[in-house]
């Protein structure tokens, strides 16, 4: 069969924040096409409530943001990763504004927040608490001013293809089932996060870990897989779903309770209820199993604060708690901690340049070791911006042409249709098991049984063929590696918490887990 010339210059996979921003920097150099699992608002930006972090007011530096990253990273950062992030922030806000993004101002001033292990005022909001939503929003306006730039909805990823140790495309299921292949002469893994792992999540149904399981099947190595970020506080209620209540509010000074209606967070940190989000995760988690409770919660108390400034300031969450008969002004809420988001993901340089050549990846799919063990709160819309650009940049730099290397698949039908009832409780058992398993706090013991039986569980999954067969693939693919990442980390640090190696060990864990392969490594 003869081959095809690319149908695009670059894809990216994903429209998320980092998704678009490197679409709009590759538009003057030749023809994107951004392909979206489902539709362009199914994502964790649309989701994102708290803000975005820049030292843009005149209280602020550059190098005390990068000081509190460092810190919350929990010793793990890489220092030039956090270095360029924070470096970069204001000329990616200032791009942000320039087209079109409203941001909170009182007057004509920006207006700053603060949350947990910020040491200034520093977080940008918009609509109070829909800041992923209207940096989308603008982001996706400017990308549809530009011609170059095409965006397929419902086309799902499944596996890229390359040819010699270089990626120069992907094989996709389109919404009628059906399969095909699309060339490109760069990749860019703009997927999301891996939240769907987990029994609790505040993710979208669409983040299933797609990015990094390709990624890992291609060969690419993936770092720091095992510091997943669990969110201290989104809503418990049995009929509705683990709705992210954002950090911005203990910032606004909301208290944690516990079901004796006694604050708690003192006696865990000194920041209290402003201390990094993998503390109070653990303090949580405590709260709950020493409660005598069928069914515990801990809960978050705003009643304190001025009620029209808590509509105005959270209009959404707000909203929201009041369609399940919550009214956060009045009463307190009932909270327990969820999977949030993934810090390490595909291992890639400062530029996004993954370990294959022609692939790349930006925001939570990547793996920079910006965020190191523990992510600083309103610092991920910031990933995405920041390194989706320089990950533009870079593959404007590569463009080159591939036709000739790689040749076209044959369409083929794929189910659509119901999914097994039993492909459905193996989903299940994964994220019970990830839950109970690998979730906030770990045991050695329980680590080795969550890697043998994800291991009993791959032959179930070996053979997709529907959408959600793909995703179960995924899921179980990057549970593995989930599992195995924290099993081979024989300490604790920043979101890796193992009762049985309660403290840090530098000498032999003081750097990333890089997997490749069936071999894990530290360096």
């Amino acid at each position: 069969m003869p081959a095809t010339a690319p149908e695009a210059d670059f894809l990216v996979i994903g429209a998320g924040v980092a998704g678009l921003r490197a679409a709009i920097e590759l538009a003057p150099a030749g023809r994107v096409l951004v392909l979206v699992k489902r539709e362009v608002a199914d994502s964790s930006t649309q989701l994102a409530q708290g803000g975005i972090a820049a030292a843009l007011s005149d209280e602020d530096e550059i190098s005390l943001h990068l000081q509190d990253t460092l810190n919350a990273g929990d010793g793990l950062c890489n220092p030039e990763a956090a270095r360029v992030l924070v470096e970069d922030a204001p000329e990616r806000i200032e791009e942000l504004i320039a087209w079109g993004t409203q941001f909170d101002r009182e007057g004509t001033k920006l207006t700053f927040g603060r949350e947990g292990a910020h040491s200034r005022n520093r977080i940008l909001h918009a609509h109070g608490d829909s800041t992923g939503r209207e940096i989308q929003r603008a982001l996706y306006a400017k990308a549809k001013t530009l011609p170059e730039i095409s965006i397929r909805e419902f086309e799902f990823s499944t596996d890229l293809v390359s040819e010699d140790g270089r990626v120069g495309g992907v094989r996709v299921i389109d919404e009628h089932g059906k399969e095909n292949t699309i060339h490109a002469s760069t990749v860019l893994l703009a997927t999301g996060g891996m939240g769907q792992l987990y029994l609790n999540t505040t993710n979208p149904s669409v983040a299933t870990g797609d990015g990094v399981a390709m990624a890992y099947r291609a060969g690419a190595e993936v770092t720091d897989l095992e510091f997943i970020q669990f969110h201290p506080t989104a809503l418990y209620l049995k009929k509705a779903p683990r709705f992210l209540l954002s950090e911005a509010l203990r910032g606004e000074g909301a208290y944690l309770r516990n079901m004796e209606m006694l604050r708690f967070m003192a006696k865990y940190h000194p920041m209290a209820e402003l201390a990094p989000r993998d503390v109070v995760a653990r303090a949580i988690m405590h709260e709950l199993e020493r409660s005598r409770a069928k069914d515990p919660v801990v809960y978050l108390d705003l009643t304190h604060l001025d009620e029209t400034h808590v509509q105005r300031r959270f209009p959404r969450i707000y909203k929201t708690c009041m369609q399940y008969n919550v009214d956060i002004t009045a009463e307190l809420i009932p909270i327990r901690p969820a999977a949030h988001y993934a810090m390490g993901g595909v291992r890639t340089d400062l530029d996004g340049r993954a370990s294959l050549r022609g692939l790349y990846a930006a925001g939570e799919a990547a793996g920079t070791g910006v965020h190191g063990a523990n992510r600083l709160a309103s610092n991920s819309l910031l990933e995405g911006l920041v390194f989706g650009a320089r990950a533009g940049k870079k593959m404007r730099d590569e463009l080159k042409t591939v036709a000739g290397k790689i040749s076209r698949l044959l369409p083929a039908a794929y189910s659509n249709g119901p999914v097994r009832v039993p492909l459905e409780a193996s989903i299940s058992e994964l994220q019970t098991l990830m839950w109970t398993q690998v979730g906030i706090v770990r045991t050695g013991i329980g680590l080795k049984q969550s890697v043998g039986r994800l291991q009993e569980l791959a032959p179930q999954m070996a053979r997709p063929r529907s959408r959600r067969e793909f995703e179960a693939r995924n899921l179980q693919i990057v549970g593995s590696l989930v599992a195995r990442s924290a099993q081979a980390r024989e300490e604790s640090r920043g979101a890796h918490y193992r009762t049985d190696f309660p403290d840090h060990n530098d000498v032999k864990f003081g750097n990333h887990s890089v997997v490749a392969g069936e071999k894990i490594r530290f360096q």
